[in-house]
């Protein structure tokens, strides 16, 4: 006799920063894929999560190569004879460039992680004969930049804005039985964004610009439990802003 598939909540980029933040919050109630490029690091977020008994799985794939995705999933599961029934997409990647150094690599690099492996990710998980119909919620972890706009940041703007885009459409395709939302974040203080809180001159603009100051991963984990709980069971294509106040600050520049 088969064994009987059980559920788990996938989370994307769950290694460091937001991902891992919400992996911790969540293992201490629900089982967990917590995806990664780098074992050694999901390793060390599994030794953090709470109620190992719950046999969390780890994920390792690197999200820049997105053309096999859906199948590596896919036997991902069937082996680990698991399902989805969440899906946090927390992986993502920056890179500050100036419009004359754009390439198609940097644009395919960036789009892979943030945006279309997501799409891959789902695609997988709304097929029956892969995940049935047990997937019933999605979140992707956005920014204010999809937005608005930055000198430097065309790609990652644009990758977010994809993100935020194909949310509303999913939320409409997928209903009643998916729900799909966004959590729009402001700074937040991870180790991808250690380069720009090393900068004096920065860290002093964001602590002007925002009027809760940054963030920090542990700022944003309540509401991401919260968005893909029953709780919410009647908020679906929705850009949830959690930015301690950025987005509302128009005194200054």
């Amino acid at each position: 006799m088969n064994k009987k598939p059980e559920a788990y909540t996938l989370i994307t980029g769950a290694s460091s920063g937001i991902g891992q933040a919400i992996a911790l919050r969540l293992s201490k109630s629900r089982k967990l894929i917590l995806h990664g490029r780098n074992e050694e690091r999901l390793l060390e977020t599994l030794a953090l999560c709470e109620n190992e008994n719950l046999g969390h799985l780890i994920w390792r794939k690197d999200l820049r190569q997105a053309e096999n995705i859906g199948y590596v999933l896919a036997e991902f599961l069937l082996e680990k004879q698991a399902i989805v029934d969440g899906f946090i997409h927390c992986a993502g990647v920056v890179s500050i460039l100036p419009a004359r150094s754009l390439s198609y690599q940097h644009t395919q690099d960036i789009m892979n992680v943030n945006f279309v492996s997501a799409m891959e990710i789902i695609s997988t998980l709304v097929k029956k004969k892969v995940n049935s119909s047990y997937l019933h919620n999605i979140l992707f972890i956005s920014s204010i930049w999809s937005q608005f706009g930055a000198k430097g940041y065309t790609l990652y703007c644009a990758s977010k804005g994809a993100l935020d885009s194909s949310m509303r459409a999913l939320a409409l395709e997928l209903a009643p039985n998916i729900r799909v939302n966004s959590l729009v974040l402001g700074a937040i203080k991870t180790s991808m964004a250690e380069a720009a809180f090393s900068d004096p001159h920065i860290v002093s603009n964001l602590a002007l610009q925002y009027p809760l100051n940054v963030g920090k991963p542990e700022d944003v984990v309540g509401i991401a439990e919260f968005l893909i709980s029953d709780q919410a069971k009647w908020i679906t294509g929705q850009q949830i802003v959690v930015d301690g106040g950025r987005t509302i600050n128009m005194s200054l520049k």
